[in-house]
């Protein structure tokens, strides 16, 4: 923290430029220890007042770098997703295992599952924009309620029962600023020291990360083609008592599968009959590719044992953070709270902009065309894959979602076969950072989102090319798993 310098004389405030401080040195690995400075002993070192602090603090938590445990103080997270097009200087293997990667602006892009800027609807939602500062003048930019904005919560509870046939009311939903701080405060108001989570295997690696960070004690379930294991995971529940069941329903990340009626209906008789809640995070279940239409989790449980979170993000524009959590009544309360502490509420000119954006039918008109878009990629990239059998490789074909998760021959390493990758100028993620045990160590995933017809093409043919010759082990670039 001694590198840390404040100066009273910049228009930028004093908490901001504390936290570009704290980032900086969490970025480098520059701190010493995982716990940060009291709030107390660093305003009295820096002569700040502790809002100042208290300030920066929350905003380190709410980018996800830091995360505080009551009673206890705040912590460094050990590791965080970087954005598409941030490159780490020497790709250190420890941050690769917690779910960060280097992704070199020179290279064709797999890994990322952000859209690329042609798509974002820019016309409509400008035009949202500006109808909502003629309406609304100054009164858009006043803090809405912690909830979040009461019309767009009517919105969504509306958006929810025309496509999902859910009934939800507008007081059961709490917006939040994406689905990644969704799971943040979820992790952070429910989740306690030792509390067990069930997650699929492979999972989300922010999510794990997001449990791990409370304290909890988290169990692999194995997932199949149709969902996750019910053998295994009765097997499991009778050993252990867990308090989530942590899944995604459609075009899971990263295998891409996606549960059967008959799978959900499964988990939720036995979440019923154990006293458990299933969190289940929704954010591709609109991105269907054929005729048949998914349906969430959420939309068969009669029993309130469902806490759901949405992120419109990866199908918008994923600089306009807006996701919601729908929740059972006995848990919205601790959920609010948290959400307050975190950022106070999302930015309610977005809010009433997006409300304003779903009410004039936009939405429709976008999930439609980027639909077409996606589905014209995916077909492209499984055509071109499809040769690539002859050399060993297997892959399952959703025909929906972002993805494709590819088994490379059993001899291939994933991050081997990345490094082969890197080195050509392709970007992909290797599986290795989405299963919590060392059980697997072939797959990869592929992603269309941030990448044209060219680079698809482009990009499997360096996979062919390092595929069609004898794959030699890189050595000790980067350090093993222990």
């Amino acid at each position: 923290m001694n590198r840390i310098i404040l100066d009273r004389n910049l228009s930028k405030p004093l908490y901001i430029q504390l936290y570009e401080g704290i980032k900086s040195l969490i970025e480098e690995n520059a701190l010493e220890y995982e716990k940060l400075p009291s709030i107390r002993s660093l305003s009295k070192k820096l002569l700040v007042n502790n809002v100042t602090v208290i300030n920066a603090y929350k905003l380190l938590e709410q980018e996800g770098y830091v995360y505080s445990v009551e009673g206890s103080g705040t912590y460094i997270k050990k590791s965080n997703f970087i954005d598409e097009g941030q490159i780490l200087d020497d790709g250190d293997m420890d941050l690769m295992l917690s779910g960060i990667l280097p992704i070199s602006k020179e290279s064709i892009n797999f890994a990322s599952v952000s859209p690329t800027p042609e798509l974002f609807p820019i016309e409509e939602f400008k035009k949202a924009l500006i109808d909502v500062l003629n309406r609304d003048g100054g009164l858009a930019f006043l803090y809405p309620e912690i909830n979040g904005y009461e019309p767009l919560r009517e919105s969504i509870s509306k958006f929810v029962y025309e496509n999902y046939k859910t009934k939800i009311l507008s007081d059961q939903i709490l917006i939040t600023s994406g689905g990644q701080q969704g799971l943040d405060i979820i992790s952070k108001s429910l989740v306690n020291q030792g509390d067990i989570i069930f997650v699929e295997n492979p999972t989300y690696s922010a999510a794990f990360e997001s449990f791990k960070s409370r304290g909890a004690k988290i169990i692999g379930i194995p997932i199949e083609e149709n969902g996750i294991d019910i053998e295994s995971l009765s097997a499991n529940i009778k050993r252990y008592k867990p308090k989530f069941l942590y899944m995604m329903t459609n075009y899971q990340s990263p295998t891409t599968y996606s549960y059967s009626e008959e799978k959900k209906k499964k988990i939720l008789n036995l979440a019923k009959e154990n006293d458990f809640y299933v969190i289940e995070d929704d954010f591709l279940t609109d991105l269907y590719f054929d005729n048949y239409k998914k349906t969430p989790l959420i939309s068969m449980d009669k029993g309130g044992k469902t806490i759901y979170i949405k992120s419109f993000s990866k199908v918008f524009m994923p600089g306009v953070r807006i996701g919601f959590i729908t929740l059972p009544d006995q848990l919205l309360k601790g959920v609010i709270k948290a959400k307050h502490s975190t950022d106070i509420s999302s930015s309610g000119f977005l809010q009433r902009a997006f409300d304003l954006y779903l009410r004039e039918g936009y939405w429709k008109k976008h999930i439609e065309h980027i639909r077409q878009v996606y589905s014209n990629k995916y077909k492209l990239m499984v055509n071109h894959l499809n040769p690539l059998k002859k050399y060993g490789i297997q892959f399952y074909e959703p025909n929906g979602g972002l993805s494709l998760w590819i088994r490379l021959p059993e001899e291939t390493d994933s991050l081997d076969f990345y490094n082969s990758c890197v080195e050509s100028g392709l970007s992909l993620v290797p599986g290795k950072v989405f299963f919590i045990d060392d059980s697997y160590h072939n797959f990869i995933r592929l992603s269309f989102g941030a990448v044209n017809d060219d680079e698809i093409i482009k990009g499997i043919n360096i996979m062919e090319n390092i595929l069609s010759k004898p794959f030699k082990n890189k050595g000790n670039d980067y350090m093993p798993f222990i």
